[in-house]
């Protein structure tokens, strides 16, 4: 991502060095499923376990998912001489797949992400990796979590 939160991907581009010979190494393509399992937990009571057939199941799910609605993205930027998928080009392929009842909080979020990251200006440069992260949480926790 670029600092307007934009996926930066290269389309067209050689092969980086995480690929060899046109074949994704699967720990380059799943969410590390550590994350998977830590936001499993969150929305499960305390006391709950979760199996690793479990973890390893949404961890698949979940970057499947991801690379379906990127691909559409990058599909509607490569049809527009685009290179840089952006978060409305996100929102607009969760539409164009009929996800629209993802598409809508996600286009909320992303305008309260913007809304806090205009803010910037007025921080101390060494302390803006803090605040990103502490109002990113707090914006995808009222966001998506209610």
């Amino acid at each position: 991502m670029d600092l307007d939160g934009n996926m930066k991907l290269n389309i067209g581009a050689e092969a980086s060095n995480s690929h060899e010979e046109g074949i994704t190494k699967e720990q380059d393509r799943l969410l590390p499923i550590a994350n998977v399992g830590r936001i499993m937990k969150e929305i499960l009571p305390p006391n709950a376990k979760i199996s690793k057939e479990a973890k390893e199941t949404m961890q698949e799910c979940a970057s499947e998912f991801i690379s379906f609605v990127t691909s559409e993205a990058s599909d509607k930027c490569r049809k527009e001489r685009r290179k840089t998928v952006n978060g409305n080009d996100v929102c607009w392929a969760l539409g164009a797949l009929g996800l629209d009842n993802l598409a809508g909080p996600l286009r909320r979020y992303l305008h309260r992400y913007r809304e806090v990251e205009g803010d910037h200006g007025a921080i101390n440069s060494n302390h803006q990796d803090d605040h990103k992260a502490t109002n990113s949480g707090a914006i995808a926790k009222t966001s998506f979590g209610q």
